[in-house]
């Protein structure tokens, strides 16, 4: 005697006993293994062979001392940018700030010539 609701959240019985979730992963095989690690070793060794001409085809310091050169040139004009770039929104708040000042000014001048309200007694 189950109940309608109780019959409805039951999971359909399958013909496995336990969800393929759960299965254990079967290992490669042996030589597969073995094919995947020399594949791996013979392109390691292949770029340090490759690495190792380097110094014969290439002036290896004169590339890295321009290279460091460039990236030093380059991040001296970024930051001489940005101080510029931070003077430029100096300069803009500071015309912002004066143009506050006049408006407020006006304002106070236009009040007083406005006629005073009586005061009540």
């Amino acid at each position: 005697m189950t109940s309608p609701r109780r019959r409805a959240l039951q999971l359909p019985a399958t013909g496995t006993s336990t969800r393929r979730v759960f299965r254990r992963r079967r290992r490669p095989v042996r030589w597969r293994q073995v094919g995947i690690a020399l594949l791996l070793g013979a392109a390691g060794v292949g770029l340090l062979i490759v690495l190792l001409q380097l110094p014969e085809r290439f002036d290896t310091f004169l590339v890295l001392s321009t290279a460091l050169a460039n990236l030093i040139g380059g991040v001296q004009q970024a930051l001489w940018g940005l101080l510029q770039l931070l003077a430029v929104v100096l300069l803009v708040l500071v015309a912002i700030a004066a143009l506050g000042l006049v408006a407020a000014g006006l304002i106070r001048l236009v009040r007083a010539f406005l006629p005073q309200p009586s005061p009540r007694r």
